[in-house]
């Protein structure tokens, strides 16, 4: 017995290139191969779990951290909790996919329910293959590359205004609801507000302690503890936000230019050529390189001269689209890049820096009621800021509020999962000047501002 295959899947697709009709066994199993977890076909994410069970039956010592073993064990663990999250009601609109994919991992960390070995080798291969920056680079140099000239520089331009304005808004707000509900102005300021926009960890909250440490003459490892909550639980009212605006944007369009920023201006390349056949592969391979190139020599800048890698990444490639340097098929191969790791990679890498990056119990740490207020009121009104200025300076209020909450987010990690919440990774170039930019003249005015009142 023979049946006819589901219209458009690999087995029509058989049929119309032999010529013949397939046995309705195989056709079943083509089926069971078409549905997936994401990307993953069924069958595959199911080989997996299995193939991960007996190499820890047969003792765990042996569980690789290298790129081939977290390349399966990531992309099952990323995609089933975006699917997870995507089949919740209600929160499905608000970005449920990157907080499931970014913070269950966390908590099966916390409670020990993923084994030991397979959370060593997340950790190992997430810290020593530097997978975030590999994805940051791919995503700022493609979607760089993938504009229009012209959105490009207004977008820049535009994008400092609501950011400064909101900077202080967020200020005003975190402080006065910090102070009414009791909390000191002093811990206010410089352990619970300033820390949520300080740019994440490694650029903010470390900087942060360490300066603070010395001013105080105090260790900084205690103040760390101290900062470190704020600037996750800030990330998380962030991610939050940010699918509550994307949300805003689906039911009032005129709010939203869908990832652009200026009013009126249409990006040709991403709505043009974006949507043609593919690059040649040959072609994504080199625009591949390109953008890994382009972050070694950002991070080259950084160990040199002190300059934020990813942010001298972003400038150089602004500088190559605005002087024409590269071809416009090589634009074209970036922009496959990003889309590639755009659908490929964003909720694997989510699910690493859930298990590697996101300590469950610092997070837990924020949830006092005068925390949780103080941080949320710090991120709304950065956000409500960047909104309400938008619509002034003929900006798009929802794509500027999401930009706005990355100014609030946990470093690269937080920008990911804010971006990937809202649907809007192409506003990643943006995204990282606010982070960055932002979260270092936070950092260099909150040292200033205590050494000002005397370290006391």
């Amino acid at each position: 017995m023979s049946v006819e295959p589901l219209p458009g899947t690999d087995a029509e697709r058989w049929i119309e290139d032999e010529g013949e009709v397939a046995p309705a066994w195989r056709v079943a199993w083509w089926r069971m191969v078409d549905a997936k977890v994401g990307i993953v076909p069924a069958p595959i994410f199911v080989l997996v779990l299995l193939v991960v069970a007996g190499f820890l039956a047969a003792g765990g010592k042996d569980f690789a951290s290298d790129i081939l073993m977290n390349i399966a064990v990531l992309a099952v663990g990323g995609f089933a909790c975006a699917q997870i999250g995507k089949w919740i009601p209600g929160l499905n609109q608000i970005g449920a996919a990157a907080i499931i994919a970014t913070f269950v991992p966390s908590y099966l960390v916390y409670a020990h329910l993923l084994p030991q070995p397979v959370i060593g080798s997340i950790i190992d291969f997430t810290k020593q293959s530097n997978f975030l920056y590999l994805f940051i680079s791919a995503i700022i140099v493609g979607s760089i590359l993938g504009m229009d000239r012209r959105v490009l520089i207004s977008g820049f331009l535009k994008i400092v205004v609501p950011m400064a304005l909101g900077s202080v808004a967020a200020l005003i707000a975190g402080v006065g609801v910090g102070l009414a509900f009791g909390m000191e102005l002093r811990h206010t300021l410089f352990y619970v507000v300033l820390p949520v926009l300080s740019g994440g960890v490694g650029e903010g909250a470390i900087p942060l302690s360490v300066g603070y440490g010395q001013i105080l003459h105090q260790p900084s490892g205690p103040l760390l503890a101290t900062i470190l909550p704020a600037v996750m639980f800030g990330s998380l009212t962030s991610i939050l936000l940010a699918g509550l605006l994307n949300l805003l944007g689906k039911r009032r369009p005129g709010l939203t230019g869908e990832g652009r920023l200026i009013v009126g201006e249409q990006d040709y390349q991403l709505a043009g050529k974006a949507g043609e056949a593919s690059s040649p592969v040959q072609v994504v391979a080199a625009a591949l390189i390109t953008a890994v190139t382009l972050y070694l020599v950002g991070a080259l800048a950084q160990k040199v001269l002190g300059w934020p890698g990813p942010v001298t990444m972003l400038f150089i490639t602004v500088a190559l689209k605005l002087g024409q340097v590269l071809s416009p098929s090589l634009e074209q191969g970036a922009f496959s890049v990003y889309r590639f790791f755009r659908t490929a990679v964003t909720y694997p890498l989510l699910f690493a820096i859930g298990v590697a990056m996101t300590p469950w119990d610092k997070l837990m740490a924020a949830f006092t009621l005068a925390n949780v207020v103080t941080i949320v009121a710090t991120v709304a009104a950065m956000m409500g800021t960047g909104f309400a200025v938008a619509r002034v300076m003929g900006m798009y209020p929802v794509d500027v509020g999401i930009v706005a909450a990355c100014r609030c987010a946990q470093g690269g990690t937080g920008d990911v999962a804010i971006l990937s919440a809202a649907n809007r990774m192409q506003l990643m170039p943006f995204a990282q000047i606010a982070t960055r930019i932002g979260g270092a003249i936070t950092v260099t005015l909150a040292l200033i501002a205590l050494a000002k009142w005397g370290g006391v």
